[in-house]
């Protein structure tokens, strides 16, 4: 019994250590959506602008009031720009992402294991300023030189230039979770679908692509999420113009790009201040939308697994 004593007493403090780190996390999370919560519906319980024009509106300039009197903060271009740029750099990466990974699994897993997935790895770790700079430098310049060649007398600046970049800067997210999830298909799944006859490649599209489908949805809305997210790049090769994009070659805006340039610029309790909080709302409330949509693909695979 003496000797059990320790143990107990070494067990509890476990117990009270864990349990206050998750009330730690709690707490903070609590917190933090409770801050840009009341900060964000400050524009409509204390500024008294409407909502739904608030997100239907075509036009931003916080500081011109319009026929009502309210400031004119119509969202639509930031979140046109945002769902833009995410969804087209998605398309560009996703299918290189899967390319990568078959290869990496499925076709030579020595050399993809032992190089080619650490040098893809590597990539995550590069600060997304630097993407910002090779986008600026190489993507948004060679977009306006291939233009000017066809006579059309673009900047570079855009959805396409920002879509690019951000294509490159998910790729290796994409690209790992891609390659663990169809390493986690069983080889009991691949060795039956060869008893059957089939080919490497009717396996790999028939038998490994669809039972990894959850993990590989997964993947893609994580990088997503990412991409709806990124700011410092996305802002050094968009143009920063808060307005609707006629092309995917016109300068446009995201909501991270215009918090990030108009954030410290206005004093806090503004008109101006509080829209941009509402804007975080925005973007907070689309990123718990992805992961809410990474939980049910999760829960939706497990049982169909089980």
């Amino acid at each position: 019994m003496a000797q059990s004593l320790p143990k107990l007493s070494v067990e509890r403090i476990g117990k009270g250590v864990t349990g206050a780190c998750i009330a730690l996390v709690a707490i903070l999370v609590i917190t933090l959506v409770a801050m840009v919560a009341s900060r964000g519906i400050s524009t409509f319980t204390v500024n008294g602008i409407n909502f739904f024009d608030f997100l239907t509106g075509t036009e931003w300039n916080p500081h011109q009031l319009d026929e009502n009197g309210q400031p004119t903060v119509g969202a639509l271009p930031m979140i046109t720009g945002s769902f833009a740029v995410t969804i087209f750099s998605t398309l560009l990466a996703l299918p290189i992402a899967i390319g990568s990974a078959i290869f990496v699994v499925e076709i030579a897993p020595g050399f993809g294991r032992r190089v080619f997935q650490p040098l893809i790895e590597l990539l995550t770790g590069i600060p997304s300023v630097v993407y910002g700079l090779i986008g600026l430098g190489v993507i948004v310049a060679t977009t306006r030189d291939v233009a000017g060649m066809f006579g059309a007398g673009i900047t570079g600046y855009g959805i396409f230039s920002g879509s690019i970049v951000l294509a490159l800067m998910i790729l290796p997210t994409v690209t790992s979770l891609s390659i663990d999830a169809l390493a986690a298909v069983p080889n009991e799944y691949r060795e039956g679908s060869y008893a059957l006859g089939c080919t490497r490649w009717q396996t790999v599209w028939n038998v490994v692509l669809r039972s990894a489908l959850p993990s590989l949805m997964t993947a893609v809305i994580l990088g997503m999420t990412r991409a709806f997210g990124e700011a410092l790049a996305v802002q050094m090769v968009i143009g920063n113009a808060a307005q609707m994009p006629d092309s995917l070659f016109t300068p446009a805006a995201t909501l991270t790009s215009v918090l990030t340039m108009g954030m410290g610029n206005e004093a806090m309790g503004t008109v101006y201040n509080n829209v941009l909080w509402s804007l975080a709302l925005l973007l907070m409330a689309m990123s718990l939308i992805f992961i809410l949509i990474i939980h049910l693909i999760a829960h939706k695979g497990a049982k169909h697994r089980g």
